[in-house]
Formats: structure tokens, sequence, C-alpha cells
């Protein structure tokens, strides 16, 4: 599977950065010829959007509170553990990556100041579900960027040969990442803009992320045992955290995480006393 990974990202070329650059050139564009550039005006255009999207799927707030908990990086990356000890390569592209995301999710957000969704509106005339989001950080969503990095990383890891495959293995990651993140709005903590261009930011992220691991090989040490005990702890601190959130909020995305790191605590452990 690594070397598969590793062929892969390979293949890939800068032209890659050419189409989220240009989208979001576009959606620059469009916000000065709406005269919607001030955090303001950035709210208003978006009212009518936000609220119907929010009433929509504000309709289903357990599915909705649940799902958009895999914006959590911590959630995320529970379920892809198990590549710490198969393709280590996609570890060490989700770190770079990560910390790409990271610096571009706390740069902009101060940046741009918008106000939160609660801030802004009345509280009881769109749908809040779990605790209210305040604040001025409204722009990017920081779930998004999270969740459109790490699919992107394993978007091009997993790139089908066959262009019909690559076609619907490109589709199904999009729509995947784009139902996570529009829970945001859902839930009443980002505008509908917040989300398309924290996709967009976390997909540059993404592929940041695999061409510095390809140029430095920062993070080669991953797939050398002698250092699981790192991960074997931080699995353990992951453990306890799941454990906590289960405790205040009980929520099944909670207990699906925690269950998915057992298989891969197991083997790295495994390896790492194997004689």
């Amino acid at each position: 599977m690594n070397t598969n990974v590793i062929n892969n990202y390979s293949k890939l070329k800068p032209s890659l950065f050419f189409l989220p650059i240009l989208l979001l050139i576009t959606i620059v564009l469009f916000l000065y010829y709406q005269d919607s550039l001030d955090a303001y005006k950035y709210v208003q255009i978006q009212k009518d959007s936000f609220f119907f999207i929010n009433y929509n799927l504000g309709q289903f707030p357990n599915i909705l509170y649940n799902v958009t908990q895999l914006g959590d990086a911590s959630i995320f990356l529970s379920f892809l553990s198990i590549f710490i000890v198969y393709a280590p390569k996609i570890w060490e592209s989700l770190i770079s990556a990560s910390l790409v995301s990271l610096i571009f999710s706390n740069l902009l957000k101060n940046i741009f100041t918008v106000p939160r969704p609660a801030v802004v509106f009345d509280n009881n005339s769109f749908v809040i579900v779990g605790k209210t989001a305040v604040g001025f950080a409204s722009l990017p969503s920081g779930h998004s960027i999270t969740v459109f990095t790490t699919l992107t990383v394993l978007l091009f890891a997993f790139m089908p040969e066959k262009l019909k495959y690559k076609i619907l293995w490109v589709f199904f990651t999009i729509i995947t990442g784009l139902i996570i993140s529009v829970t945001r709005v859902g839930i009443g903590a980002h505008y509908p803009l917040d989300v398309i261009i924290g996709s967009i930011i976390g997909y540059i992220s993404g592929l940041m992320g695999i061409f510095i691991n390809q140029k430095f090989k920062i993070w080669t040490w991953i797939n050398n045992k002698k250092y699981y005990p790192i991960f074997i702890l931080l699995m353990l601190i992951c453990c306890i955290s799941l454990i906590n959130k289960i405790i205040n909020e009980n929520l099944i995305i909670y207990y699906l995480a925690l269950i998915s790191l057992f298989f891969p605590f197991y083997k790295i452990i495994y390896v790492f006393f194997k004689k």
C-alpha cells in the first residue's frame, strides 16, 4: 500500500494549484463586484442562503452534530491511524499538511475577523446545534479546512489509474468533504462562503503538505518502529480524550473513533515489541 501511495504522490504536478487559486480569485472578484469585501456586507450578502441551509439541515440535529465532529482533527485522524503502520507516507504528508492548514486558518481568521452568525443574528431566528459559536473568527471555516486538507491527502494517495475511476473517486471525495463541511452552516457556526473558502484552502493545504514532504522528507522517521512509542503515547492520549468526550456528549461518532483506534494501537504495540 505504501509503495502505491509513494508512486501516486510522485506523479503530482504544481499545476494542480491553478484551479483552487482561480476559484479563490473568482470568489474575491464576485465579492468585489457585489461591494461585499467588508465583514458586514460579506455577512449580509449571504443572509438568505445561510438561513435556508441552516433551517433545512437543522431538521436533523443529531445526524448534523455527529457528522460535523469529523471536522475536528483529532476525530478525523483517529479514523486514519491505521495508516501509520500500513501507509506511513500518508501520515508524513498529513502532518505537513496539517501544520500548513493550521497556519492558514489562524492567519486568515485574524485578518478577516468576520463575526459568527450568533453574533450578528438573533439566536432565536436560526438553528444552533451544540455549543453556540461566538466571536469574530467565522472566515474561513477551520473545520472545512481540516476536512479538505485530510481528504486531499487521501484523494491523491489512492488515486486510481483508469480515468473513469479517477472521475468517480474525485467526485466521491469532493462530495463527502462538502457534506461534512456544510454541517457547519447547519449547526449555525458559519456562513456558506466560509465553508467554500475553507474547503478550497484545505485543498491547497493538503497539496502543499504533499509537496513539502516530497521535497524535504521531514517526517520519514514515522516509518521507523523505534519511534512507535511516540504514537503509542499519542493514541493513549487520544483514547482518553475520546472517552472524556463520550462522558460529556455521548455521540456515536466518538465511539466509532475510539473503536477505530483499537486495531492500530494493538498493531503498533505488536510491531514494536516483535523481535
